[in-house]
C-alpha cells in the first residue's frame, strides 16, 4: 500500500468514478466546496441547483476568471483597445473570489491560499474535507524572475 498524494488530479468531476480507489487519500488544492467565504456558498449551491452536482475546481476557477474579466471590463468602462490600461485592471482587480483572498502576481499568476483535502465517504458518493489551510497568500516562486510590470 502507497499513500496516494494528489494535486489537482483528484476533484468533483472523476471522484464519482474513482472514490473507491481514492478514499483516503490527501491532496492540496486552491479551492474546495467547503470553503466559508459567502461568495463560495452561493456559487456551490446555485451549480448544485443547476447541474445537480458539486462543482469542480475547473468550475471555481472559471467563475473567478469571468469575475476578473468582469471587473477589468467595468474599470477600462468596455474599452478593451487600450491593452495597457486593460493589463492594468486585471492586475488591481478586486472582486470576491470564490477561492477567498485572491490577487495577482507579478508575473500575473494567482496569490492564493492552499488548502490540505482527504477524499472521505459521504453516503453514497465520496467528497473532498478541508483539513487546514497549508499555505497564506502563495505566490509563484518564480515571480521574483519575471520581468512583467505591473
Amino acid at each position: 500500500q502507497i499513500p496516494l498524494f494528489s494535486s489537482f488530479s483528484i476533484d468533483h468531476l472523476n471522484l464519482p468514478q474513482i472514490g473507491e480507489l481514492v478514499a483516503g487519500s490527501l491532496l492540496t488544492q486552491h479551492w474546495g466546496p467547503d470553503l466559508a467565504y459567502p461568495v463560495n456558498r452561493r456559487f456551490v449551491d446555485d451549480f448544485k441547483k443547476r447541474y445537480g452536482r458539486t462543482p469542480s475546481f475547473y468550475a471555481a476557477q472559471a467563475y473567478d476568471s469571468a469575475l476578473l474579466m468582469r471587473t477589468a471590463i467595468e474599470t477600462t468602462r468596455g474599452d478593451l483597445s487600450d491593452h495597457d490600461a486593460l493589463r492594468t485592471a486585471l492586475a488591481r482587480a478586486s472582486f470576491d473570489s470564490v477561492r477567498g483572498p485572491f490577487h495577482l502576481g507579478t508575473n500575473h499568476f494567482p496569490v492564493q491560499n492552499f488548502y490540505l483535502y482527504d477524499v472521505v465517504k459521504a453516503g453514497d458518493t465520496y467528497d473532498v474535507r478541508q483539513l487546514e489551510k497549508v499555505y497564506s497568500d502563495h505566490a509563484d516562486p518564480y515571480a521574483v524572475n519575471c520581468a512583467m510590470v505591473r
